[in-house]
């Protein structure tokens, strides 16, 4: 388990509009031999092939295509392309797009891999075979079939509130390769790409993006957030070099109060990674935090480079239930899915554990008599 470490990605000043916070990233150098565009998928349903016998449904409006070199050279960045044959679907059906792979291979230098679902299908598919052994609590639907199906919802960047305006007011900063998001103050999300060519071309797809339950709340039923303005004493200003050193004292201070306090639930906490492919010098990972309950989590992909410097990264946080899910899940694997082994892990009894399972959406897993049981116990307890 490692953390996440942004090396080589600075922030610049902040820009705030309502509740939505976005601050800029830029790279001391460029990644000039990995290249990030757009490919548009439209509006029709996505079916992923993930498995031999399992598929990832969701809304995928695009993904990204990810060239490279071995050698080092600057990578070409193909423009987005817009098509259309003329043959539209009928009004009364939906489309549907099969997609074979969240990353697949189009070329010998090119890759294909769905942003944000790459990591949401690594949160879906935790733990997903079920029970690695048969306990008696555990029903016959839970032994065949696991976790299947397996349902997580999440809003579209276009339905959370002020960011569609941000996007479009703020002006891209010089050198900008990627971006903060927050809402209410709140670590939405983290995008960096590797060029700034690339960010420019991929600014607007944070609309199409996958946000959280509670990011959504928070941009609905949130104030404006307070935007931090350089202030300046005059009377500390006697020439020039007083004044750039007040400057300087300002960036340096926003930098500080950034880098040190407003990401730290991304940054300060181990992450369980998994690599997807290997491109060259370069890897494909996504990656899950350890569900510490009541706390910020995060969920997410990126791309690093043979230093193991971030080159690309897009990031999730999980609402409350979704993190109890998670916890839920990995203590229960960590305990071969004994109930009362894991219930005595979390300091708690197996009637609650059985309970927790079911308000957490797993009372399924459980036979329906053992179930009963645990309720019972409940209904005695409270009364």
């Amino acid at each position: 388990m490692t953390i996440l470490d942004l090396t080589g990605l600075a922030t610049r000043p902040a820009q705030v509009w309502g509740a939505v916070r976005l601050v800029p990233l830029v790279r001391d150098e460029p990644v000039d031999d990995l290249r990030l565009r757009p490919q548009l998928y439209g509006d029709a349903a996505g079916l992923v092939q993930v498995g031999p016998r399992r598929a990832y449904v969701s809304y995928v409006p695009h993904g990204f295509v990810a060239t490279w070199t071995d050698d080092g050279t600057p990578a070409a960045a193909y423009g987005t392309q817009l098509s259309a044959d003329g043959d539209s679907a009928p009004a009364a059906t939906m489309g549907l797009r099969f997609h074979r792979g969240m990353a697949r291979r189009e070329a010998k230098d090119r890759l294909r891999f769905l942003p944000m679902h790459l990591a949401l299908e690594g949160y879906l598919a935790l733990h997903f075979g079920g029970p690695s052994l048969a306990w008696e609590e555990w029903s016959q639907r839970a032994i065949r079939q696991g976790l299947s199906p397996r349902v997580e919802e999440a809003y579209a960047g276009a339905e959370v509130r002020g960011l569609a305006d941000a996007l479009r007011i703020f002006e891209i900063h010089p050198g900008q390769c990627g971006v903060m998001v927050y809402v209410a103050d709140a670590l939405a999300a983290a995008f960096a790409v590797p060029h700034p060519d690339d960010y420019r071309a991929l600014h607007p797809t944070l609309l199409q993006d996958l946000y959280g339950e509670l990011i959504h709340h928070y941009a609905t039923l949130m104030p404006p957030v307070k935007d931090f303005r350089a202030r300046i004493p005059d009377a500390r200003i006697r020439s020039l070099a007083h004044l750039r050193t007040a400057v300087a004292e300002q960036e340096h201070t926003w930098t500080h109060f950034h880098d040190t306090t407003m990401p730290t639930g991304l940054l300060e906490h181990a992450y369980t990674w998994q690599t997807v492919y290997r491109m060259g010098r370069f890897t494909l990972s996504r990656f899950v935090p350890t569900f510490r309950p009541k706390q910020e989590n995060h969920i997410g992909e990126a791309i690093t480079d043979d230093r193991g410097r971030i080159t690309y990264l897009k990031t999730f946080r999980l609402s409350e239930n979704q993190v109890r899910r998670g916890h839920l899940l990995s203590r229960l694997a960590a305990n071969d899915w004994h109930l009362p082994g894991t219930a005595a892990d979390l300091g708690i009894t197996e009637a609650q554990l059985g309970l927790r399972l079911e308000s957490a959406g797993f009372g399924h897993l459980l036979r329906q008599d053992v179930l009963d049981g645990y309720r019972k116990q409940g209904r005695n307890r409270t009364g």
